[in-house]
């Protein structure tokens, strides 16, 4: 906004320098504040450092950045070392040393292993063959039972059971294999004459199995000194009124002097049917001293309704062959010790 002033020298001399005044002020309000200070950046400029190509040269490349070298510690000191790496002068070697060195390493190497895998009897490649063969003869047998006789007869053991029965020739082949591995049994036909059809007491069972070896060498079929198992079933009054069916195993072996025997399990026979067996026995029976005339398999037969070969079965669910298998395998296993021991 102008203003008139007056002309007069003195009053405009002094508004002039008035205002310059304020302007000299306001020019210094304005030079002393600072100029505003850059905001912060919390982003990471850009890498400046441009990409090194790989050059392969013979000089080593410096970096900019320092580290610390890593410092290796050899496990074997440096004079030994040396020592190993120094040439030295090979040793002329006798051959027949060589070769003996070179046997005691193959010993314990790759071709050792090989050598007792395949040459001992108890290697690998024996154990495999040994197993792929049980494999195939279970299979054979599974699939025909009577194959059994054929693939594991043979071997050092012969034995003939006094009896052309197969529910006692069956199990005391099947008994005498699995412990032997192999063996060869058989049955020829014999008959107890001086003990009674039906044996009562554990004196007349063994006196009625030792006649049925007796008469089976006597019939001259068969070799003085092959060895004998005689399987004969009898009854026993353990308690009063209280009966019980079992079978003695008798085994003799008169080259090695054996006389062997067991007992199968017992079988509980009802008190009614021995006295059944008792009254149907005639007075004048002459073996009447030893046993019954009527066996019990034939009176427990026809009370169950079924074979007399099979009333073990029916009145208790396990079969005469299962008794007589579990007591020739007892018999087998102790006739291998016997033998063992006199070997």
């Amino acid at each position: 906004m102008d203003v008139n002033v007056p002309t007069n020298g003195k009053v405009g001399d002094k508004v002039q320098l008035n205002t310059s005044k304020k302007n000299c002020l306001d020019s210094n309000l304005l030079t002393s504040i600072a100029p505003p200070s850059a905001l912060p950046s919390f982003i990471n400029p850009p890498s400046t450092e441009a990409t090194v190509n790989p050059v392969t040269t013979n000089t080593p490349t410096t970096t900019s950045q320092s580290f610390h070298p890593t410092t290796f510690s050899p496990v074997i000191p440096a004079s030994k070392a040396v020592d190993s790496l120094s040439p030295t002068t090979p040793v002329p070697l006798d051959p027949a040393t060589s070769s003996a060195g070179d046997a005691s390493n193959a010993g314990g190497g790759l071709l050792g292993w090989m050598k007792g895998a395949v040459g001992t009897s108890g290697g690998l490649l024996s154990k495999v063959a040994e197993r792929a063969k049980n494999s195939v003869d279970s299979m054979i047998t599974t699939l025909d039972p009577q194959m059994r006789e054929f693939l594991y007869s043979g071997g050092d053991v012969d034995i003939v059971v006094a009896s052309d029965k197969e529910v006692k020739i069956s199990p005391v082949r099947e008994a005498f294999q699995a412990v032997f591995g192999k063996a060869t049994v058989t049955g020829v036909a014999a008959q107890s004459i001086s003990v009674a059809t039906q044996p009562v007491g554990f004196e007349s069972g063994i006196n009625a199995a030792k006649e049925r070896i007796s008469s089976t060498r006597a019939s001259g079929k068969l070799h003085k000194m092959q060895p004998i198992l005689a399987v004969e079933n009898f009854i026993v009054e353990v308690v009063e009124d209280k009966w019980y069916d079992t079978g003695v195993l008798l085994l003799h072996d008169p080259v090695r002097e054996l006389s062997l025997h067991v007992f199968t399990q017992l079988t509980p026979v009802p008190a009614s049917v021995v006295s059944v067996a008792q009254a149907d026995t005639p007075d004048d029976y002459p073996l009447r001293s030893s046993g019954l005339s009527v066996t019990v398999g034939s009176l427990m037969g026809n009370n169950l309704q079924v074979h007399h070969a099979e009333w073990h079965q029916a009145l208790t669910g396990v079969s005469r062959r299962d008794m007589v298998l579990l007591a020739a395998k007892s018999l087998a296993g102790m006739y291998k010790t016997s033998i063992a021991n006199i070997l």
